[in-house]
């Protein structure tokens, strides 16, 4: 087929994810697609991918996206006529731990609460169904049947051969060698072939995705790394419906290939393929066998299945895959070029998650905006430091090794790392902080004390938690310091920037100079794209200015929103300033004494009111202050020039010595704010979640003036009955620990899960925060009968729907 110079959609790339694409984009009506392959189709990743699809991932809408490309690939072949391979064979998941056993436990449980049909089975049925495993070293399993297996080339062209019946063209052997852009879109590509115009570009470009983005400027941070398996000769009792088997406590798993077993695994120790670029002539390549790296997958197997000792080995394969710094794969639209999306770095799951990545990004494609909560997924939650060769080569062996590794509650990452760190870094490691990584940013989770090991890591109840306490005991007793520095941080500034903000946010922006807003910022849909603070400063010669304080995670998701909302004509400039300011925050009864003694000004109530802001002398410093509390009680927010951190955090220490003055960190805050009822973006507030459900149209102001995005379809829920709603729970035993994720139930029946828990000083148990959904939000009420489902075991809860 000749190249045309014109389509409506490129997608650069022929693996399963850009026909994926394709198929979907043609379904919806889109047909004047054309996707380029600098190869032939399957070529790259998808050929020697071994062809394992499950349903269960890690969250509801990303278990709705696999389960519906199951259904895809069992029909595929009935519309095209092309065999895909696809059986549904069912697969077994085996535990070898107790702890692992309790983790399968948690997954049943949240299986059957997303309409994955999931059954515990013992060590005994998980021999029957696989009768080549050993089983007596094992706990129990799981079985889940509606699991299968596919043929990734097969699957690949019937899903090609469904977009061309629906109009796409589809050209092989065309290199893009460049992306023409132009008032900051994507308005092309070239090829030797010559230049093709479009008005959107698809990166669906695999494991060469980073460097094509690179083209464009476009930060796909995401690295290859050796993936291995053997294929063996025929085994007795090996059959074409043998399930899927994993053995995740051996970091292995198996599928039935031609009456033998295919079995690869993700060792702990991975190896990333250091090649850059990769060459666009590896196509149907692979790399050489490293029997040495594929060692402990191997012991593992011939422990676990004892037949492979003896069977024939035809093949070590050893093909490159692609890993992404968070085990996520990438999805959406490109916040440095407009009109160029993304989708790649599938993580080793390209088969089981494209089925459904293709229909999530041809909807966002068309929609202009994704159709549920994917910020799992989303391009955006990568900063364009992300991009670093080291870092992601380092990061890429850590990931992949963690595929099947036991992953604890709260387990930190450890490569990529210090990175972004608080101008008092050094001084809170040297008090014992134990560090997590948000964005980059190395925050303090806690503070050991009296030199203190880091605790090991647990399902139960956390070896830290003593040190927590004594942190609430502070904030809520006398005071504590926080650094908050890795706020995200912006200021929109000029002309038209109230006019911006009032049609991007949902709560009043016309205040009076240094008021603080809290406000929802929502989608068309009413859903929350996020909640913000905002402080209005004084103006100055370039207009409105306006600081933007918003979650750590979100600068890049936040900015790209905003700006993108900016028109044309309006005089409104964003900046990112996060680095320029850090944020510490004082908290507790003590606050204001500590405040008085460091800042000649006045901070008393009437001084300094609610959700007010005033420039203060601090030390020799000249602060922002903000009276503020995110954890509830009295408190106080410091928006510090980087350059003067140190000295003020010294200075409130100093005086601080008599007043119980305590540092306190991110788990801390994060169980205050669950205690208090406080809602977190990315737990309790998302794109799914509207006002009305999370008991938030406090930060509403439906009868503003100006109207606002989302505005109509708040209007349109009003008085109607909620899908979900927000409820607190209540622990009553204060030996049982809570981690967040765990299914709610009431009459036995799941209604929900958890979506935030933590220790609650009040309470002297747990807390949590989580939703009820569907018919049951109508029916729970504060004292409604209800249960959680902890590791398997039912525990006893306190509802509460009341704000």
């Amino acid at each position: 087929m000749s190249l045309p110079t014109h389509a409506e959609i490129v997608i650069v790339g022929g693996g399963i994810a850009g026909c994926s694409t394709a198929y979907h984009l043609a379904k919806m009506g889109k047909t004047d697609v054309l996707l380029l392959e600098q190869g032939k189709l399957t070529s790259g990743t998808t050929w020697h991918a071994a062809g394992l699809i499950g349903q269960m991932r890690p969250n509801r809408n990303m278990t709705v996206m696999s389960k519906y490309g199951i259904e895809l690939y069992a029909s595929l072949e009935a519309e095209t006529g092309l065999a895909t391979g696809w059986k549904q064979c069912g697969s077994v998941n085996v535990a070898k731990t107790p702890e692992r056993m309790k983790v399968l436990k948690k997954q049943t449980a949240m299986a059957n609460a997303w309409g994955v049909e999931c059954h515990l089975i013992s060590p005994k049925e998980a021999g029957d169904r696989y009768p080549v495993m050993r089983t007596d070293d094992l706990q129990g399993a799981i079985w889940l049947p509606g699991d299968g297996k596919a043929n990734p080339a097969d699957l690949c062209m019937s899903l090609a051969k469904g977009a061309r019946n629906r109009g796409v063209k589809i050209v092989e052997g065309v290199e893009v060698t460049g992306v023409i852009i132009e008032n900051g879109k994507a308005v092309g590509v070239k090829t030797v072939q010559g230049d093709v115009r479009c008005e959107v570009l698809v990166n669906c470009a695999g494991q060469w995705a980073r460097q094509f983005g690179k083209l464009a400027g476009v930060n796909v941070p995401l690295y290859p790394a050796e993936h291995f398996y053997i294929v063996s000769g025929k085994i007795e009792g090996v059959h074409p419906m043998l399930p899927v088997m994993r053995d995740p406590d051996g970091f292995i798993y198996y599928k039935e290939e031609v009456g033998g077993l295919l079995m690869g695994g993700f060792e702990p120790l991975a190896k990333p393929w250091r090649v850059d670029p990769i060459p666009s002539t590896f196509q149907f390549q692979l790399l050489d066998e490293d029997w040495d790296q594929f060692e402990p997958l191997m012991t593992a197997a011939i422990h676990r299945t004892p037949c492979l000792e003896t069977a024939e080995i035809k093949m070590l394969l050893n093909g490159p895959e692609s890993f992404t710094p968070d085990g996520n794969f990438i999805l959406g639209e490109a916040p440095e070029v407009r009109n160029y999306f993304v989708c790649a770095g599938f993580n080793s799951a390209g088969i089981a998650n494209s089925g459904g990545a293709g229909r999530l990004i041809a909807e966002w494609i068309i929609g202009g905006e994704p159709s549920s909560d994917l910020w799992d997924v989303d391009i955006r939650r990568f900063g364009s430091f992300t991009g670093n060769r080291k870092a992601l080569a380092e990061r890429t062996g850590e990931t992949l090794g963690l595929h099947y590794a036991m992953r604890w509650p709260r387990q930190e990452l450890q490569t990529m790392r210090p990175l972004r760190t608080s101008p008092l870094y050094d001084v809170l490691a040297a008090k014992g902080a134990e560090f997590g990584s948000r964005n980059g940013w190395e925050r303090a989770n806690y503070f050991r004390l009296n030199g203190a090991p880091t605790p090991a890591h647990t399902l139960g109840k956390p070896g830290w938690l003593p040190w927590m306490i004594e942190e609430q005991k502070a904030t809520r007793e006398t005071v504590a310091v926080y650094d908050q520095t890795s706020f995200s941080k912006l200021l929109l500034q000029g002309r038209d920037a109230l006019a911006v903000l009032q049609r991007l946010c949902a709560n009043e922006m016309d205040v009076p100079v240094n008021k603080m807003v809290y406000t929802a910022m929502l989608n068309e849909r009413g859903g929350f794209e996020s909640d913000l603070t905002i402080i209005r400063q004084q103006p100055n010669a370039s207009g409105e200015r306006f600081l933007i304080v918003t979650g750590s995670a979100q600068t890049v998701r936040d900015f790209d929103w905003i700006s993108r909302h900016i028109e044309p004509h309006e005089h409104a400039v964003l900046t990112d300033i996060s680095p320029l300011y850090s944020v510490l925050s004082v908290m507790g009864p003590n606050a204001r004494e500590l405040m008085a003694r460091v800042s000649p000004d006045d901070l008393s109530p009437e001084g300094l009111k609610f959700s007010w802001t005033q420039l203060i002398d601090v030390g020799y410093a000249r602060v922002r202050v903000a009276r503020m509390s995110y954890v509830g009680g009295p408190g106080f927010e410091l928006y510090v020039p980087s350059e003067m951190t140190r000295h003020v955090y010294l200075a409130l220490q100093e005086a601080g010595k008599d007043l119980g003055l305590r540092d306190a960190g991110y788990y801390t805050l994060d169980a205050l704010r669950v205690e208090m009822g406080r809602r977190a973006w990315g737990a309790e507030l998302g794109p799914d979640e509207t006002p009305f459900e999370a008991g938030m149209m406090f930060a509403v102001k439906l009868d503003k003036p100006a109207n606002f995005i989302g505005k109509q379809a708040l209007l349109e829920k009003q008085g109607k009955p909620l899908r979900k709603k927000l409820v607190t729970l209540v622990l009553d035993s204060p030996d049982t620990f809570v981690w967040g994720g765990e299914s709610i139930l009431v009459n036995g029946e799941a209604v929900g899960e958890i979506s935030s828990a933590g220790w609650s000083p009040k309470a002297g148990a747990c807390v949590a925060l989580g939703y009820v959904r569907g018919a049951a939000s109508a029916v729970v009420h504060s004292g409604t009968a209800a249960h959680i489902e902890l590791w398997g075991e039912r525990v006893d809860v306190n509802l509460h729907d009341k704000w």
